[in-house]
């Protein structure tokens, strides 16, 4: 997939407690962490940069709800410390190319990877200025899910002036309609759409 672009590969979110099994687990969500697995492994050298997004939630407010309604307010999930927050481990061998993860929504809600910062020595750095420092011109964004975080995150890039594609094939979608949705608002703004994303029928 090089073009001659410096480009780096965003993963959204692969994290247990959006795959199957977990708080909020999405239909197809163990199966795209294999593929992204199987999508860095091959083609880890098209990019500059190989990056990470976590939902990393301590005390996020009403973004947690004993009654969500899922659209502002949703189950616990991600804590800081537990086993909903790693990797999902079909998503391994990816991470062996990872050069930062960038953790979100300590204390509030966070959908994109750009509210997100990583620490690399005493230095907190947020997505945008991290993938300009390592001269990136373009980003690839794939992970879960696709109507929510890879929605957000690849919105969020355009508006940061980074040419944007989601890899729709390395995505899960939590349902049909908001998918849907979530496509037509990223072709609006200018996204590449390349695929069709894993979605629960």
């Amino acid at each position: 997939m090089s073009d001659g672009v410096a480009r780096a590969l965003v993963l959204v979110d692969v994290q247990n407690d959006f795959c199957e099994g977990g708080s909020m687990g999405v239909v197809g969500g163990a199966e795209v962490a294999a593929r992204i697995s199987d999508f860095v492994a091959e083609h880890a050298g098209d990019y500059v940069a190989v990056v990470a997004t976590a939902d990393w939630h301590e005390d996020p407010g009403a973004h947690f709800s004993e009654h969500p309604d899922f659209v502002d307010s949703w189950p616990a999930h991600c804590r800081v410390g537990s086993d909903g927050a790693l990797f999902h481990p079909a998503a391994e061998r990816a991470f062996e190319h990872v050069q930062a993860i960038f953790r979100k929504g300590l204390h509030a809600a966070a959908y994109s990877g750009f509210e997100g910062t990583t620490t690399q020595g005493e230095c907190r750095q947020g997505l945008a200025d991290w993938l300009r420092g390592h001269r990136v011109e373009a980003v690839d964004v794939v992970g879960i899910a696709t109507d929510h975080c890879v929605r957000a995150t690849a919105l969020d890039a355009v508006g940061e002036g980074f040419a944007t594609r989601v890899l729709l094939d390395l995505t899960a979608g939590v349902a049909g309609e908001t998918t849907q949705r979530a496509l037509a608002q990223l072709r609006d703004a200018g996204a590449e759409l390349v695929g069709r994303p894993v979605v629960a029928a």
